[in-house]
């Protein structure tokens, strides 16, 4: 499960403000672009394909869930090329969602926040997928079983992409596919907090 992750911005971080700044040139009229801590349903930047070039785009957290009130804000790994609302995008359209790290709840009475990121590193990068519905570009993020340095916090995990498997995933059907089988990289994780949550 993720259900909050954070892009937030420092001078020093040239690869998110990066993105930003191509973001607010593509899209010069949207205003509506959430960084620091991201919830479902805000626009987002992500990094996708889709005129045969990779590039940062803006687009939702949440696909609609027809069963229900709310969003699908992630898919599971295991079973995404089985189920009919992921099963194309995985295929088709993957994408990638750059952040500074991402939040989880411990499962216990404490319900302590943590916030996980890169050993070392000031970015991190999650596989996802996206669709169009009604107009609008909208994405999941995959999640797989919780690694050693996230399971005693939650059981689930995103999949976490070392920089350099970011290109492969957007493009390449066959190593997106080996890429969901591979165990995610450590983590580190951080207390946050409850004066922050």
């Amino acid at each position: 499960m993720c259900g909050r992750y954070e892009m937030f911005i420092s001078p020093e971080n040239r690869e998110m403000n990066r993105i930003i700044k191509l973001i607010r040139e593509k899209y010069p009229s949207s205003k509506n672009m959430k960084t620091g801590e991201i919830f479902p349903t805000n626009a987002a930047p992500v990094i996708a394909s889709l005129n045969a070039e990779i590039a940062p785009e803006l687009f939702i957290w949440g696909f609609p869930n027809f069963r229900s009130k709310g969003v699908i804000i992630n898919a599971r790994s295991e079973t995404a090329a089985e189920k009919p609302s992921f099963k194309n995008s995985l295929l088709q359209r993957r994408c990638v969602i750059p952040s500074t790290g991402f939040y989880e709840w411990k499962k216990d009475s404490t319900k302590q926040k943590y916030r996980f990121n890169m050993p070392d590193e000031e970015n991190l990068y999650m596989a996802g997928l996206w669709n169009e519905y009604n107009g609008e570009r909208r994405y999941v993020i995959l999640t797989t079983e919780a690694n050693k340095s996230m399971e005693s916090i939650h059981n689930r995990m995103p999949i976490v992409l070392p920089k350099n498997k970011v290109q492969d995933w957007i493009l390449n059907s066959d190593a997106a596919l080996s890429i969901l089988k591979e165990t995610p990289p450590e983590l580190t994780a951080v207390k946050v907090s409850k004066d922050l949550n």
